[in-house]
């Protein structure tokens, strides 16, 4: 964690009910501290409904204005903080600081292993407690037995790193015991060994699917239904630039569709590119649509002048405004497929809260999962983190049928894209 005060991240309260909370950011910048900060936000179930954010370069200051997705949502503010200030780049330089603060390892990953007897909405129900606890969700690997049983395998990240620690390990086992009730056989934990290594990969996908990771947008309309409902609607996003209106920065002005962790999209963009912003106003929502101005610069300082470069950036922001998010349903063998994609960041950072938003659309549906897994899936010169979801026959939608798996999809789609 970098050394910083507590001054540097600072949350208050809307003055009145329903007001938005105040996110205020103060500290030194580096490339992509906007993105991790707007990543932390969506994790943490956020939503940002306007903001502004400037720096020197050497120093940045954010402002975002806050509020839960949903309104019975308890959000964690002090671990929220927390988690802002350990992004935060240290005040002091480090070379003043003590070594081992310089080198910091990575947080390890640890096995949640757990055998319950099925039920709808088990799954979901885990992810609530693994998520309201604070830990992240790496890997999963899900199955039901013919008895009627369910093995899942989580492997999880403690944000709070107290996970080595007995009284954090019974928190969670026992917290799970309180949701499953009876229903729960076994709950263990250990650290991840060789497993989680063998769970990298996601295992092989249907041809059908090659839809999923296109890094151009299609001209087939019916293919882009795949991946968004409203496939017009969101063609007519605008993303431009202008150089006529600083000498040291490019202006790059968006006006696109409002949807669920949008600044965090542009943001993880910006970062892949090395864009560092100076300057940007974050606009509140009108009519479902979004507004953002932009002063932007290389990491080296230098305007954006190069035709091509400016091309490949508004190209690939108006595609992750189109596509952020993949869904498709299909068959497998004898069972129906639900598959859900996102490209990952070039960090290889996955996107948050998509494993408890499908759950959670899939619960609301009555729907049961048979087998889940997430994994790691490279194309079209990009890595992609893959959903995988079995569904469970026994239920009382008719899964064979067109009209309801495009239930499924639209359903899916909007809880990940908050519509």
């Amino acid at each position: 964690m970098g050394v910083t005060c507590d001054d540097a991240v600072l949350i208050e309260k809307g003055k009145k009910t329903g007001e938005p909370y105040v996110v205020t950011v103060n500290c030194p910048d580096k490339t992509g501290l906007g993105c991790d900060i707007c990543y932390t936000i969506l994790e943490f179930g956020l939503y940002i409904t306007r903001g502004d954010v400037s720096t020197d370069g050497i120093w940045c200051y954010i402002v975002l204005y806050v509020v839960p997705h949903s309104i019975s949502q308890h959000v964690r503010w002090m671990n929220l903080k927390e988690r802002l200030l350990s992004i935060c780049p240290p005040a002091i330089p480090l070379f003043y600081l003590d070594q081992s603060t310089q080198r910091a390892s990575p947080s390890p990953v640890y096995l949640l292993k757990f055998c319950s007897l099925d039920r709808k909405g088990l799954l979901h129900d885990v992810t609530e407690v693994v998520d309201e606890l604070d830990h992240t969700i790496q890997r999963v690997k899900v199955t039901t037995t013919p008895d009627g049983s369910v093995l899942d395998l989580f492997f999880i990240k403690d944000n709070l790193e107290l996970l080595h620690t007995k009284q954090r390990q019974d928190e969670l086992c026992e917290r799970l015991y309180t949701v499953l009730g009876e229903r729960c056989i076994s709950c263990e934990l250990q650290l991840a060994g060789s497993q989680y290594d063998n769970l990298q990969c996601i295992s092989s996908l249907s041809p059908v699917t090659d839809e999923l990771f296109r890094f151009t947008p299609s001209e087939n309309e019916s293919c882009s239904h795949a991946l968004s409902s409203n496939i017009k609607e969101l063609k007519m996003a605008s993303v431009k630039t202008d150089n006529s209106l600083s000498p040291v920065h490019t202006l790059l002005q968006i006006n696109c569709v409002d949807h669920k962790g949008l600044l965090y999209d542009i943001m993880r963009t910006l970062k892949d590119y090395n864009i560092q912003i100076a300057y940007g106003r974050f606009l509140p929502v009108n009519k479902g649509w979004r507004e953002l101005d932009l002063f932007i610069q290389h990491k080296d300082g230098k305007k954006i002048v190069d035709p091509e470069n400016q091309e490949a950036i508004c190209s690939r922001l108006k595609l992750e405004l189109l596509h952020p998010l993949r869904v498709v349903i299909t068959n497998r063998g004898p069972d129906t497929e639900l598959l859900v994609a996102n490209p990952t960041e070039l960090s290889g950072r996955g996107r948050p809260r998509v494993f408890y938003d499908v759950t959670f659309a899939l619960k609301s549906l009555g729907i049961c999962v048979f087998l889940a897994e997430i994994g790691r899936h490279s194309a079209a010169d990009h890595e992609w983190e893959v959903y995988r979801f079995l569904l469970d026959e026994n239920c009382s939608l008719q899964l064979l049928s067109m009209v309801v798996r495009n239930q499924i999809v639209d359903k899916v789609r909007r809880t990940l894209m908050g519509c």
